[in-house]
């Protein structure tokens, strides 16, 4: 990627989104925020100080993140669904999106933000 970027993370597992945060610290990007479910999502979103999204496809409580996609897509902000499984039931507005399969490594989380940077 050419610059970096300021990214909010969008996870409910603490432990993998402090990972998350020290790889793309050590890519040299920013964290702008994180949340764990749709509301919080939603209220980082509106708030609107980031440039890109890495968005857990199952939050906190079971919760669907589509709603959260949906406000991304509203937004004009480019996102990446990060899964740790088969994603069987994804809207079909949102599967052009790059999927992050977990578990992540550096290398994967650069690929993934060098798939949605120029978006």
């Amino acid at each position: 990627m050419d610059r970096s970027h300021n990214v909010l993370i969008i996870e409910d597992e603490p432990l993998i989104a402090m990972m998350l945060e020290d790889f793309l610290e050590a890519l040299g990007h920013r964290v702008a925020g994180t949340a764990d479910c749709v509301s919080e999502a939603i209220d980082q979103i509106d708030g609107g100080a980031f440039d890109v999204a890495i968005l857990d496809v199952h939050l906190r409580g079971g919760e669907a993140s589509w709603p959260v996609a949906d406000a991304l897509v509203s937004a004009g902000r480019p996102f990446v669904f990060a899964t740790g499984g088969v994603v069987g039931d994804l809207p079909e507005a949102h599967r052009a999106a790059p999927l992050l399969s977990k578990p992540f490594t550096i290398d994967s989380v650069e690929r993934a933000l060098g798939q949605i940077a120029g978006a």
